[in-house]
């Protein structure tokens, strides 16, 4: 059993991930933490508690950081809503938040559990997990894995360089991909694999319940944002594919390289530069990569094994 905490800013894709890992048998949730991101603070720390709501899910949450380290608030309404979950009806919280702040509750769990047996899987900006960084570094040498799910290798969706999460807080992302810890980049030309067609609505509908309701009623909102906005036909989960990684390795491949963020371009800020042979790069990139190549690139998505998995979950949590 794999033990994650899971740090995510709700939003639709961030639900999906929730529900997946409290649903499988082979993951251990040893809290939620919420990160400003699709929406403010206090919107999808809301959500984080609808969704556990939805799905009876009793683990702890807590709220983290407000806003971007040094940036300006940029919230994704046009995706996911004024309330950040638009579409289904959000049921009202069945208890209270953690009383700590998110970043206490990462370092308490990290400190208390055995060195080398949590994941931090974050699907948000990376504020809240720079934080804790900053306030307790030994928590990096305690991590077993990070696998996050922002930037990508081709492309952006907020700018033709930077996804939402890296450009939301790019010091933040800097401050993880630099961390000396394992680290799955989860990015966009992956989870643009992880897209909920027809016959996947289908199949969560066939689960029956107010849950599967909940479910199909979010992907209906979020298709047609995605329709509106990026012209999908069908919506990309791209949080979830995070949690099904370390539920099933063999869910994508991927791809070893030296990773960095952008901070300083006019027209690049965010991207996470990619280099996944740094021999054929100039002195300074075979320098840099020398010492930093550790991120393991997500590159392809088995995505009927990866629907499987939801799938399974969501009739687990139905049944409880």
């Amino acid at each position: 059993m794999e033990k994650i905490i899971l740090d995510c800013d709700p939003g639709h894709d961030d639900a999906i991930a929730i529900l997946l890992a409290a649903g499988n048998p082979d993951i251990e949730l040893l809290a939620i933490t919420t990160v400003a991101g699709n929406q403010t603070l206090e919107k999808v720390t809301r959500n984080a508690m609808a969704v556990c709501a939805a799905g009876g899910i009793t683990v702890p949450i807590a709220a983290g950081a407000v806003g971007p380290l040094v940036r300006p608030q940029y919230v994704a309404e046009d995706i996911h809503g004024d309330s950040g979950l638009d579409g289904p009806v959000l049921p009202a919280a069945t208890r209270d938040l953690d009383p700590r702040h998110a970043v206490d509750v990462i370092i308490d769990i990290l400190m208390a559990e055995e060195p080398g047996t949590v994941h931090l899987v974050p699907t948000g900006p990376l504020t809240t997990i720079a934080l804790a960084i900053r306030k307790e570094p030994r928590i990096v040498g305690r991590v077993k894995s990070v696998v996050l799910m922002g930037g990508a290798y081709t492309r952006g969706n907020v700018t033709s360089a930077a996804e939402f999460n890296i450009y939301v807080d790019p010091e933040a992302a800097e401050a993880v991909f630099a961390a000396d810890w394992d680290v799955t980049m989860v990015g966009l030309d992956l989870t643009h694999q992880a897209t909920a067609t027809p016959d996947v609505i289908d199949r969560i509908t066939a689960v029956g319940g107010p849950l599967a309701t909940f479910v199909t009623d979010m992907l209906a909102f979020f298709r047609s944002t995605y329709l509106e906005r990026f012209g999908f036909p069908d919506p990309p989960v791209h949080d979830a594919c995070c949690v099904a990684k370390l539920i099933d390795p063999a869910v994508f491949s991927t791809s070893d390289a030296f990773v960095a963020v952008e901070l300083n371009g006019r027209w690049t800020s965010g991207m996470t530069y990619t280099v996944f042979d740094p021999e054929l790069s100039v002195p300074e990139v075979r320098t840099a990569a020398a010492a930093r190549r550790r991120t393991h690139v997500a590159t392809t998505l088995d995505k009927d094994r990866f629907w499987d998995l939801v799938v399974d979950a969501l009739g687990r949590l139905t049944e409880k």
